[in-house]
């Protein structure tokens, strides 16, 4: 298999290294490309991961350049993990929506909305370029955020993609550890959006263990996704931590307006390992990639892409079928919503493509949060890909966290004010 990683300069990448070289006999690569139009990052992200491989006795071939054609030329799959504007764009993202009593967040209310304006585009242009160039049914797995929205444009335009977030696995990991089990026996009941999830069961051989997680271990998973216990044990169901911006987002915000923004404390995280990737003594991951976030990314991965490379003929009863949290089209999952959206769910690769399975409901009393969140993105998604300010203050506007029309005007001045120079309409 050949593989490309479009933002392959990012930081995160030998968290994917990691991965690889560990689940070699799974993931037979035999070609890595890292794509990146940043020369220093690819000179030292490069670095590090063919140290690493070398170091894990890993046969691949791995090389790097800036140019996307050939950096995806005849790959299997082309993985994307891309930052349009880097962190400088997200410390904006998560500063200018206070100036209306908004949170600031990269991927969820205006922030978030900037973040699909800047990227969607982006994300569009190269996967052009992998219809092209890479092999016939070359598959798109798509890290970029805001997930859904990318993916859904993927989609939408006619590519072979799939969405790819890591807070479904997290949770696996997490609930794994407390029940004693293998991670792999937990079945998620992960119910959702991307950033908009629930965890609605956990089953293990069979018989559903998230009650007795809930009875015995409510405090601790509430503290976790820093919610009111009596929260979870009302909805029966474990949130993600991204609901927090909606259950407690006054509370949210007095916290960021009296705190430095995460993209500040990324920038000195990024300082720090692209120090490490330079060093050539660092020949294993770095533990300080642990606090640059995306934990269990690599794993999330190596699962998918294991499961798309060798069972594409395979029966949905057979262990190949096992189901992964992956974001794709709705096609009925979810009943309130139409069939084009893009959902996060359980599926399975058969067939050639991912078909949702064993799909719990989402809480009643979400469903209007969820549905509302879907029109939002879609609105988004127009803006995106057809611009104009009309577009965008309609998206804004729609979104849950946003609704006044004031506010959502002046929200919309703020975020062209900002991504002026990343959107050649709002020039």
């Amino acid at each position: 298999m050949k593989l490309a990683i479009v933002g392959g300069g990012s930081t995160y990448t030998p968290e994917l290294i990691d991965g690889f070289a560990r689940h070699r006999s799974a993931l037979p690569l035999e070609e890595l490309v890292l794509v990146d139009p940043d020369p220093r990052r690819l000179e030292l992200v490069g670095g590090m991961a063919r140290r690493m491989l070398a170091h894990a006795g890993h046969p691949v071939t791995l090389t790097t350049t800036s140019d996307v054609r050939a950096g995806v030329d005849g790959a299997d799959a082309v993985l994307l993990q891309l930052r349009v504007g880097g962190q400088d764009a997200r410390s904006a993202d998560e500063t200018w929506p206070h100036e209306a009593h908004c949170i600031g967040q990269e991927t969820t209310g205006p922030g978030g909305l900037a973040k699909a304006l800047r990227t969607v585009p982006v994300a569009l242009s190269i996967a052009d370029v992998v219809r092209e160039h890479a092999r016939p049914g070359a598959w798109i797995v798509d890290f970029t955020n805001p997930v859904g929205i990318v993916t859904r444009a993927l989609l939408e335009a006619g590519h072979r993609a799939v969405g790819l977030c890591n807070v479904a696995i997290g949770f696996q990991r997490r609930f794994a550890a407390a029940l004693g089990v293998p991670a792999d026996d937990v079945l998620l009941g992960h119910v959702g959006l991307n950033h908009l999830t629930w965890e609605r069961s956990a089953v293990v051989g069979g018989v559903d263990q998230l009650p007795g997680l809930l009875s015995e271990r409510l405090g601790e998973l509430a503290e976790e996704v820093e919610l009111p216990a009596p929260l979870l044990a009302q909805l029966a169901a474990v949130p993600s931590y991204y609901l927090r911006y909606y259950y407690a987002h006054d509370e949210v915000l007095a916290e960021q307006l009296a705190a430095p923004t995460r993209a500040d404390a990324v920038r000195a995280i990024e300082r720090e390992l692209l120090d490490l990737y330079a060093d050539p003594r660092t020949v294993t991951k770095p533990e300080a990639l642990e606090r640059r976030g995306g934990a269990f990314y690599s794993e999330a991965a190596v699962e998918l892409l294991v499961q798309m490379s060798s069972s594409a003929g395979s029966p949905l009863d057979s262990p190949a079928g096992r189901p992964r949290v992956v974001n794709l089209r709705n096609d009925g999952a979810l009943p309130f919503l139409p069939d084009d959206h893009v959902v996060e769910v359980p599926a399975v690769f058969h067939d050639g493509r991912f078909v949702a399975r064993d799909v719990e409901e989402v809480p009643v009393e979400a469903q209007g949060l969820v549905a509302a969140v879907a029109a939002y993105e879609r609105l988004a998604l127009e803006a995106a890909v057809h611009g104009g300010r009309e577009r965008v203050l309609s998206a804004m506007r729609s979104h849950p966290l946003v609704l006044q029309h004031e506010r959502a005007e002046k929200l919309t001045d703020l975020l062209l004010a900002e991504n002026a120079r990343f959107l050649p309409w709002a020039r």
